[in-house]
């Protein structure tokens, strides 16, 4: 055979052993770029919102019929910021957002922009530059989102706005931004309301409840409406939870203004001059406040110098440090040494510094009242003991399986009379919780040291415990019961013993407009359960014209209790059917008909509801 011949041969031989090791591996598929997103239900919350930052009152976005992964929604968007979830249940979730920080929503639209999908920082948002009514549409399958203008938003319906009470807050206000104390106005008749008083430069809106931000505001219909000498710019407001919209007052002085809250205007009387005496403003663990510039502790200048500031009141243990203004970038009053200890003995240094770095703070070893001195003319700093004794901080529960859920506003108080040891008792469900001094769920929370620590029958798996921002780890619960949780915050550990089964009854909460508390879950109304009849649930009192529904769990998307049919009718007669369902869709709701006052009895057993008009 020749040569030439053999080598043909080998050649062929060579290429089909190739070709068959190719077909061998065709099984292998490399996937370039994102995997969908699979979820079942897709919410957007922010100012740009109508129900603003809330949780509880995320907005739902809807899967269309030709692809379950591709969300919509139509409606108004306020000027604002905005971000998605896929479970409106914590901040600690990860977030839909923009490529890039501030990315527009306007007039222009947007075609098929990418977007990522993160939890924590950075925490990148959209930014509507145009109000009015848009369409948005996600694709989680390609991890791409579009938006359209449609129209300029409906003129605000304006109906008089029925309340007992008003209240001012903000910057601008002596009392500040404490929700939980707020400027009252004086009610001059139904619908009037009056605030006289100094206001200093800075921003205010109006309340009519206090103890809660996720709630409707009184505010411009605009950012940054001026409040000055003149006047005010635009004498209408809106009544709404979001978009975050202030009034800023440019120039400081004695005003009247006055609330007409049945036409919605705002009138404002520049009444005199006013000078309002320096500030500083405190923060850091051993205040009330914590880090939180908007619950910072403010320190009026002396009358007598107005570069000598002094405070009295409690310090707990940790840093402290003071600015001129409420910005972490700018300067701040501090000792020239990191840790400069403050205890019953003073300070350890009497000197101090005004810079931004390094960020050196005072350290407060000893808890009592103290007396402080800032003389910012010669740089000295004095720390006088007043009092050991105390009030001690709360330490505040979150989590699904304490009784508040993840709800901030109804976190678990844990109080102390022991510095440095906190004790509760209690009854967990089985899920996940942690514990901080403030209720911030930007603030550091006590955690356990790893991650998976688990509390059961059989105590804690890990005793260490850790005080931070990240990473997320929560202690979770496996068994159910009654427990004795111990902090203890100077060790650093954590014990958690088991002290008897208990029966969990789980709550039932109603929300609709037609109930007290409307749409917000943080202000659901309440059913009590009843004693001896399993799975039964009652509720007294007013109900408007309106719908509602009710939950076990306060997350919009979880399961409702809702009637078999939409628009039930809820009247004097009682309820057009009995029978109910327990299910996450359609959403229908009872549709009250009369208003008056009521008794609903729900029974989760038996899936029914009794209506007595009484």
């Amino acid at each position: 055979m020749k040569i030439s011949n053999i080598i043909s041969i080998l050649s062929g031989l060579l290429l089909m052993a190739g070709l068959t090791a190719c077909d061998g591996e065709k099984d292998l598929i490399i996937i370039d770029g994102n995997l969908p997103i699979k979820t079942s239900s897709l919410y957007m919350i922010g100012d740009a919102t109508t129900n603003g930052w809330s949780l509880d009152g995320a907005t739902p976005l809807e899967a269309v019929e030709e692809d379950p992964l591709v969300f919509s929604w139509e409606g108004p968007l306020n000027s604002g910021d905005l971000k998605l979830c896929l479970k409106a249940s914590s901040f600690d979730e990860p977030f839909i957002r923009p490529m890039t920080a501030g990315s527009p929503i306007g007039k222009a639209g947007i075609a098929e922009a990418p977007f990522k999908m993160n939890a924590g920082d950075p925490d990148d948002k959209w930014k509507v530059t145009d109000p009015g009514i848009y369409n948005l549409r996600f694709d989680l399958r390609n991890w791409t989102m579009s938006a359209s203008f449609v129209r300029e938003q409906d003129a605000p319906v304006i109906e008089p706005i029925e309340v007992e009470t008003l209240y001012i807050v903000g910057d601008a206000i002596a009392t500040g931004w404490d929700i939980d104390n707020p400027t009252e106005l004086e009610k001059k008749s139904a619908y009037v309301y009056v605030y006289e008083g100094t206001l200093d430069k800075g921003e205010f809106k109006v309340v009519p409840t206090t103890g809660s931000w996720s709630v409707p505001f009184i505010r411009p219909a605009a950012n940054g409406v001026n409040v000055n000498k003149d006047g005010v710019a635009t004498d209408t407001f809106i009544y709404t939870a979001g978009p975050d919209n202030k009034w800023l007052v440019t120039e400081s002085g004695v005003y009247r203004l006055t609330f007409d809250l049945e036409h919605w205007t705002i009138a404002a009387e520049y009444l005199g001059e006013y000078t309002p005496a320096s500030k500083l403003y405190m923060i850091g663990e051993a205040t009330d406040g914590g880090w939180s510039w908007d619950n910072a502790t403010v320190i009026e200048a002396s009358a007598d110098n107005d570069e000598i500031f002094v405070w009295e009141g409690e310090l707990g243990r940790g840093s402290l440090k003071a600015a001129r203004e409420k910005d972490f970038s700018a300067p701040f009053y501090r000792p020239i040494s990191a840790d400069c200890e403050i205890s019953e003995n003073g300070a350890a240094s009497d000197a101090m510094v005004f810079t931004t770095d390094p960020d050196d703070q005072w350290k407060v070893v000893a808890a009592g009242k103290y007396r402080l001195t800032f003389d910012t003319a010669n740089m000295k700093f004095k720390a006088e003991y007043l009092d050991g004794t105390t009030t001690l901080p709360s330490l505040y529960m979150i989590g699904d399986a304490t009784a508040g859920g993840w709800s901030i506003d109804n976190a678990t108080t844990i109080t102390t009379e022991t510095e440095n040891m906190y004790v509760w008792e209690g009854v967990l469900k089985q899920g996940d919780f942690k514990a901080s001094f403030y209720k911030d769920f930007d603030a550091e929370f006590y955690r356990p040291a790893n991650a998976g620590c688990t509390v059961s029958k059989s105590g804690v798996s890990s005793n260490a415990m850790v005080l931070s921002t990240s990473p997320d780890d929560k202690w979770t619960v496996t068994d159910a019961g009654k427990y004795r949780l111990t902090f203890n915050i100077n060790d650093m550990t954590f014990d958690a013993t088991f002290v008897d089964e208990a029966e969990i009854i789980a709550p039932l909460y109603m929300i609709g407009d037609a109930t007290p508390g409307g749409w917000s879950l943080d202000d659901a109304s309440e059913f009590t359960p009843t004693k001896d009849v399993e799975g039964e649930y009652v509720w007294t009192g007013r109900l408007t014209k309106g719908e509602f529904k009710a939950c076990s769990e306060k997350d919009f998307s979880a399961a409702f209790y809702r009637p078999s049919s939409p628009d039930c009718e809820v009247s004097a007669s009682g309820v057009a059917a009995n029978d109910m369902v327990y299910t996450t869709g359609p959403d229908d709701k009872w549709k009250v008909v009369t208003e008056g006052n009521y008794r609903l009895t729900l029974n989760i057993k038996s899936m029914t509801i009794d209506v007595k008009y009484q």
